[in-house]
């Protein structure tokens, strides 16, 4: 199996809010310039220091309206009660036919749409090493007021018990080695 083959195959990463999925992602797109790694779309405003096309595309209501209507996005879901989030599609579509290892980072509801539409991905579970260290995590960040996080903490204890949905779990006990070893697991293919 040639290179471009083996790597065509897409890595869909999920795990509960707070868990570090954007930190590995960063530490990724930081050390492995070769991995392409999806950004998606969502109508919540962004985080101090976040940039529109970098961290994620920040579109009004009307443009992911549109984005939906189109058929632009591979997935797409309301994401705790409230922001909507979605993967355009073509850029996945373009990824996998240049044969760049590609990477979706998002959230529980999208990685089962995206299995019902790409079951040949491989689905990549990212969980804490504790339910302590997550809302450590979570409150640690300060971006989100109290009832933000007890709705965020409420999703994820959901999100947790999804994992047996899922080819591989990778415990994020440290952020690079986690990202070194969802890499790995990219390089490999695991579809030989």
């Amino acid at each position: 199996m040639t290179e471009p083959e083996r790597n065509r195959r897409l890595v869909v990463l999920a795990g509960p809010t707070a868990v570090g999925k954007g930190s590995v992602a960063a530490d990724i797109r930081a050390h492995h310039p070769e991995v392409w790694i999806s950004v998606s779309a969502t109508t919540r405003r962004p985080r101090p220091g976040e940039l529109n096309g970098v961290h994620y595309w920040f579109v009004s209501d009307e443009e992911f309206d549109r984005m939906v209507e189109e058929d632009d996005l591979l997935e797409w879901a309301v994401v705790h009660g409230q922001n909507r989030y979605g993967t355009p599609r073509q850029p996945v579509d373009l990824a996998l036919a240049s044969g760049q290892p590609a990477l979706l980072e998002i959230d529980l509801q999208g990685a089962r749409q995206v299995r019902q539409t790409m079951p040949e991905a491989l689905f990549v579970f990212l969980e804490p090493p504790s339910w302590e260290e997550l809302v450590r995590r979570l409150v640690g960040r300060g971006t989100e007021d109290e009832a933000e996080r007890e709705r965020r903490l409420a999703t994820a204890r959901e999100e947790l018990a999804a994992q047996p949905e899922f080819d591989v779990s990778i415990v994020n006990r440290e952020v690079h080695a986690a990202a070194e070893e969802l890499v790995a697991l990219m390089e490999q293919g695991l579809d030989e």
